[in-house]
């Protein structure tokens, strides 16, 4: 309970002096880094502070709180780079040792083509920032096991800071009914920062206090609060007007109770059941609050419809343009692509403007070629034969589908679904075994 009410706190003092974020962001980068020297359990206070950082990073982001633009995906390669060296890495983790040099001849293209005055860490280091992420938190999970107890608490440590920057963003826009004037994604409601990954994360700690209603706390009061939070989360998410975080976190939820209801006991089931019911009564609730907070203008925006009620020509806002961009970049460059960071010149040159693109996934295509196909391939495949050879993870397929449609619908601009998809290779201890009592005679 001592978390959740420090980390309100840091929500408040965010809207009261964001520059102090900056401060705190360095402390708890500070902090983390000697857990992981001092502690003996490196393994677990790695997870710990990859997490934390992975639900800190957007709040970050729209306080200033970084170093770099990137500092979220920096700070979790850096923890993880560090159990690496303690602890080592299993020899079975060389499809994402593959997967790395598959990237690899993309770059080279890249250097050839951008021009001095051109800043390679903007021009490359971003679009690649996500994809090293994802590798070196990779190499370090794969393989390893830690207890179900352990792993809750690592996903605690995501949800946490997710507390703070929702604080931040209820206070930041108290009245929502002046900011909300149409249906397109609003940044007023979000924090001021960009409502497609302020809902991705959302969704994420949606999906997580959700699953705890599953699996419950054993504070009560901490149980209570956490409840709170997953229904102002939920709340929040839908402000934003982005769809994809939510329905992404739709999805998840929907797996996730499938998998967990047909792997319990009868008993269990009732309980679920019983669960389940609360859950669509809460979420009809939060849905109709919302609509009656904006005016309707949330309901015409998943019937994607403008704020007169007329039909959209195009659901997803313009990223279909876009994705047939980035297949002719495909087309011209089938081999090695166009080169990383350099599909935004034909966004320029065919559609006229300047933007990154939003799927990962034609990314890959268009700016790594053939090369790309082989590297999603692995990312794909690699996860799915671990599970063949019988790990256990409850998570594992919501996680999966979280990084699978998050880099759709929102490219890998954040380190979530690169960490989120790493956490997938943990193999889980339902039953970890106790140390043998002591017999004297």
């Amino acid at each position: 309970m001592h978390a959740i009410l420090f980390h309100i706190g840091i929500g408040v003092i965010a809207s009261l002096n964001s520059s102090a974020i900056y401060l705190y962001m360095l402390i708890v980068f500070a902090y983390f880094c000697w857990q992981i020297i001092s502690k003996k359990n490196k393994e677990l206070n790695v997870l710990l502070a990859c997490g934390y950082f992975t639900g800190a990073e957007v709040f970050f982001r729209m306080t200033k709180a970084f170093i770099f633009y990137e500092t979220g995906k920096y700070a979790i390669m850096v923890f993880s780079l560090m159990g690496i060296f303690y602890l080592g890495f299993k020899k079975n983790a060389f499809p994402y040792v593959l997967y790395l040099l598959l990237l690899l001849p993309g770059v080279l293209v890249s250097y050839e083509l951008i021009s001095y005055d051109t800043n390679f860490r903007t021009a490359v280091l971003f679009n690649l920032s996500g994809p090293l992420c994802l590798c070196v938190s990779s190499v370090f999970i794969f393989g390893r096991t830690i207890t179900l107890s352990s792993f809750l608490k690592v996903l605690d440590y995501i949800v946490y800071p997710l507390i703070s920057m929702t604080i931040y963003i209820v206070l930041y826009s108290p009245d929502i009914r002046e900011v909300i004037t149409n249906t397109a994604s609003n940044s007023a409601v979000s924090g001021g920062y960009g409502p497609n990954q302020v809902a991705t994360v959302l969704g994420l700690g949606v999906f997580i206090l959700l699953s705890r209603l599953l699996i419950p706390y054993k504070n009560v009061l901490v149980q209570w609060a956490m409840m709170f939070f997953l229904i102002l989360m939920g709340y929040r998410a839908l402000l934003t007007f982005s769809r994809g975080g939510v329905l992404v976190a739709v999805v998840m939820s929907i797996v996730f109770v499938v998998f967990i209801y047909f792997s319990t006991s009868l008993k269990n089931k009732a309980k679920i059941s019983f669960k389940l019911l609360g859950i669509v009564a809460v979420t009809l609730a939060i849905w109709t609050f919302t609509i009656f907070q904006t005016g309707g203008l949330i309901g015409n925006r998943y019937a994607n419809e403008d704020a007169l009620g007329r039909k959209k020509d195009d659901v997803t806002t313009g990223r279909v343009d876009l994705l047939e961009t980035e297949i002719d970049a495909f087309k011209g460059s089938p081999i090695l692509g166009v080169g990383v960071g350099q599909v935004k010149t034909y966004f320029e040159a065919e559609l006229g403007i300047e933007l990154p693109t939003h799927n990962e996934i034609s990314r890959m295509l268009s700016e790594h070629g053939v090369f790309g196909i082989f590297a999603l391939l692995v990312l794909v495949f690699a996860p799915l034969i671990t599970k063949m050879n019988g790990r256990k993870n409850i998570y594992f397929f919501p996680f999966l589908l979280f990084w699978g449609l998050t880099i759709a619908h929102s490219s890998m601009r954040i380190a979530a679904p690169a960490f989120i998809y790493a956490l997938c290779l943990l193999n889980l201890d339902y039953a970890p075994k106790k140390k043998p009592a002591l017999h004297r005679k």
